[in-house]
């Protein structure tokens, strides 16, 4: 595994030294913080391991190494706050489909049957070839989502 060296500069400590001491950032922020504050090789930082950082903060090696590599890649920011989410969800139902759900259950149900449920909803979309597959907690956060 690569090892990245934090060196903080004046501006990137006193900054983090700020955001301890007023102590109301999320516990996140405050843990990242106390990490590169330890893990800092500049001339008035401690330079502690990976591993005596980890014991110093109570956290994982790996939670140490993964905040040593973001500040190194991405910078101070990045280091200290959530990555928004990089995955990229493709909907099962476009307005059309939402459309055909609501018809379909609006209708009346399979014969046999009181009332539609969820499951019912999934197959017989994918029966008529609305979707490929589509799950039934798919369907209960489209028909809720709806007014």
């Amino acid at each position: 595994m690569k090892h990245f060296i934090v060196t903080l500069n004046p501006r990137e400590r006193t900054a983090l030294r700020k955001l301890l001491t007023a102590g109301i950032a999320p516990a996140r922020q405050l843990m990242h913080s106390h990490i590169l504050l330890k893990a800092d090789q500049g001339p008035d930082g401690p330079g502690l391991s990976d591993s005596a950082v980890a014991r110093a903060v109570e956290s994982s090696r790996n939670t140490v190494a993964r905040v040593r590599q973001r500040y190194m890649e991405e910078g101070l920011e990045a280091a200290l706050n959530r990555r928004e989410p990089r995955r990229v969800y493709q909907r099962k139902l476009d307005g059309a489909g939402e459309a055909q759900l609501v018809m379909l259950a609006c209708s009346a149900p399979p014969e046999g049957r009181a009332h539609w449920t969820l499951q019912l909803l999934a197959d017989r979309l994918v029966q008529l070839e609305v979707v490929d597959n589509i799950s039934d907690q798919t369907v209960r956060r489209t028909l809720k989502k709806l007014p």
